[in-house]
């Protein structure tokens, strides 16, 4: 099976600029992971040229190609297990999915049906906007909670806990937790492989804590919030989903959020999420180059590699692009465009670079070449 993204994927920057679609997060898993679970087959990627490097080649033959923004239902993928050779499956905004022999080298994402015979009409739903994974996390959590902990047993929870609904609580190997309180009775709980809770943490369900991921002491966290693999969280938490490898971990509000990888939060930031008169937030999009109805509630939507200073406080409805260092007094813009310096000045890119290679390394990890190369390109395309 082949992953791919079309024109559309702009819709979805600052968190596409640095990976393909199929690689986002919401509920425990990506979006490439939960494929590989329900069909247990090889999944590739097929994206813009100039992230292709991050993922695996694409090997010749016949592949089922889906549409990484489409949101999986049982109905829909039976439809697209039942796949035939040149078969396709497709609703008013083009292919849903189809299979094929055509090389990854010539298949035109953006003009997918063109290799498929005339194709089977159906109604899907597909993910438009960053907004959006906030949004349907909720119901991702309970999707995958299902999905992973199927036919298994949690480990136990130790008796200095206060638990309740315990049934709907789901401990993986190596999991650090004590003195905390878990309320899983409006949604699961789902604390992964060698993650740590503090004590006096106080968290309501839906909940996702990512392997070796680590909860702060006392922290005040409510669903439906997700943290990916090797975060740190803290203060009072609600409704984001945080990609991974990125740390909210002081006092300060964050909520009706997305973060990328490789963000940090300085102490005593906080974001606002609804706005004074309670109406419809507008949120910058760059896809579609305006500012987009983003519902009631929505706080921050920041891209990869980017920070932000101490007591900072974040509007409504921003967005916060790529590798910025975000510094300044007041109320910041609701809009900082990537590889910003403070508000006015731009990062200079090797500093961007070694920069986010000291943050890499407080995780023992670095930046590969690869992923140098994509910085570049970003940076580049903002010259331009």
């Amino acid at each position: 099976m082949v992953l791919f993204d079309n024109k559309y994927r702009k819709q979805l920057f600052p968190l596409t600029a640095t990976r393909a679609t199929a690689s986002l997060r919401m509920g425990i898993l990506t979006i490439k992971e939960r494929w590989e679970k329900l069909t247990d087959e090889d999944v590739y990627i097929h994206t813009a040229p100039y992230l292709m490097p991050l993922y695996e080649t694409i090997p010749a033959g016949e592949h089922i190609w889906v549409d990484s923004t489409v949101i999986i239902t049982d109905e829909l993928l039976a439809l697209i297990k039942d796949l035939q050779p040149n078969q396709a499956i497709a609703d008013a905004q083009g292919l849903v999915a189809g299979r094929s022999a055509e090389a990854a080298a010539t298949f035109d994402a953006n003009n997918t049906l063109q290799w498929f015979e005339e194709p089977i009409l159906v109604s899907a739903t597909r993910l438009e906007y960053p907004h959006q994974l906030f949004q349907m996390n909720e119901t991702f959590i309970q999707f995958d909670c299902k999905l992973v902990t199927a036919n298994r047993t949690s480990q136990p929870i130790s008796a200095t806990n206060n638990v309740i609904n315990a049934s709907n609580i789901f401990l993986e190997q190596g999991v650090s937790m004590e003195f905390c309180t878990l309320n899983a009775s409006a949604g699961p709980i789902y604390i992964g492989t060698n993650a740590t809770m503090m004590e006096g943490c106080l968290v309501r369900g839906s909940f996702v804590l990512g392997n070796n991921s680590l909860l702060k002491m006392g922290s005040k966290i409510y669903g439906a919030t997700t943290f990916g693999p090797n975060c740190l969280g803290g203060g009072e938490i609600k409704n984001i989903v945080m990609q991974g490898n990125s740390n909210k971990a002081h006092d300060g509000y964050l909520g009706d959020s997305v973060i990328g990888e490789w963000c940090n939060f300085g102490a005593g930031t906080s974001n606002s999420n609804v706005k004074n008169t309670g109406g419809t937030v507008r949120q910058w999009n760059e896809g579609v180059n305006e500012f987009i109805d983003a519902g009631q509630k929505c706080g921050l939507i920041m891209g990869d590699y980017s920070r932000v200073a101490i007591n900072s406080r974040i509007n409504t409805g921003s967005v916060i692009g790529v590798s910025c260092n975000v510094f300044g007094t007041g109320l910041l813009p609701k809009v900082i465009k990537d590889f910003s310096w403070g508000l006015k000045d731009k990062y200079i890119f090797e500093k961007a670079v070694a920069d986010i290679n000291n943050w890499k390394k407080m995780k023992h990890q670095h930046l590969s070449q690869e992923e140098i190369e994509v910085l570049r390109y970003i940076f580049g395309a903002i010259a331009e």
